[in-house]
C-alpha cells in the first residue's frame, strides 16, 4: 500500500473519531479545532486573537474562516468584535461555554491516539511520535 494512502487513511480514521467527540458538543471536528485554537491562544496569554492568525493557523482561507466563526458565533462558542488596535480585523474570543476548551480538546485526542496504538508498545508509541516529529519539522522547513 502506497505510503501517502496510509496517511490517508489514518487521518480519516482520527477524524472520524474525533468527529464522534465532536458531534456530542454539537461541533464538527474542524470546528473543534478552531476552537481550541482561540482556547490555546488566550490560555497562552495572546492579547488579542484575529480572524487572520487563525486563517493561518488552520490553513484555511479567508471565506471559509469566515464561515467558521459564524457557526461558532451562533452556537455561542466564541463571539467576534472589532479589533481594538485596527477595527478593519475581526478578533476572536471564547465565550464562557468554550473557555479553556483546549484542555479538553487534547485529552480526547491522547484518548483517540491511545485507541490508534492499543497494540504498540510504549516503545513503538514513542519511536513513531519521534518520526512523526522528525516528518513535521521537515514539513516546516520546507513551508518557510
Amino acid at each position: 500500500m502506497p505510503f501517502g494512502l496510509k496517511i490517508a487513511i489514518l487521518n480519516r480514521e482520527f477524524r472520524r473519531r474525533m468527529d464522534e467527540k465532536a458531534a456530542a458538543m454539537g461541533l464538527t471536528s474542524v470546528q473543534l479545532r478552531v476552537l481550541g485554537s482561540v482556547s490555546r491562544l488566550e490560555a497562552a496569554g495572546t492579547a488579542e486573537i484575529h480572524q487572520n492568525d487563525l486563517e493561518r493557523l488552520e490553513r484555511v482561507s479567508h471565506p471559509a474562516m469566515t464561515k467558521m466563526l459564524q457557526r461558532l458565533e451562533r452556537k455561542g462558542f466564541i463571539r467576534c468584535f472589532p479589533s481594538a488596535g485596527d477595527r478593519r480585523y475581526k478578533a476572536v474570543a471564547c465565550t464562557e461555554r468554550s473557555s479553556g476548551i483546549h484542555r479538553l480538546i487534547l485529552a480526547q485526542d491522547r484518548e483517540v491516539v491511545e485507541e490508534l496504538c492499543a497494540d504498540l508498545s510504549e516503545v513503538e508509541k514513542d519511536q513513531l511520535v519521534r518520526l512523526l516529529d522528525l516528518l513535521l519539522a521537515r514539513i516546516a522547513l520546507t513551508d518557510n
